[in-house]
């Protein structure tokens, strides 16, 4: 798992596909050398809609270096905890 500090990350939530594309792009842009695409839950399918974009539409000189999938334990405002699925979908520069 990736440390939260790092500023090569895109978190995909609840906006539209394209805001975290062009979000990612930028990174790149940028010249950061991986970018890290990641997302929890129901948006886990929107964090590889997000990839696959970049990798096949925006960026052809990219490609998938590796996916990690995990579980997080969460806790709601009433102190019940729960496991939510996540993933990480690491991009990066073809040489």
């Amino acid at each position: 798992m990736v440390e939260p500090h790092q500023t090569n990350v895109v978190l995909v939530g609840k906006k539209d596909i394209m805001n975290y594309v062009l979000a990612a792009i930028r990174l790149f842009n940028d010249g950061a050398e991986e970018v890290i695409i990641r997302a929890r839950g129901m948006n886990i399918c929107k964090a590889v809609d997000v990839a696959e974009n970049i990798k096949n539409l925006f960026m052809k000189n990219t490609e998938v270096a590796g996916v990690e999938i995990y579980s997080e334990e969460l806790e709601d405002p009433k102190g019940k905890k729960k496991r939510v699925s996540a993933i990480e979908i690491k991009l990066v520069k073809k040489q």
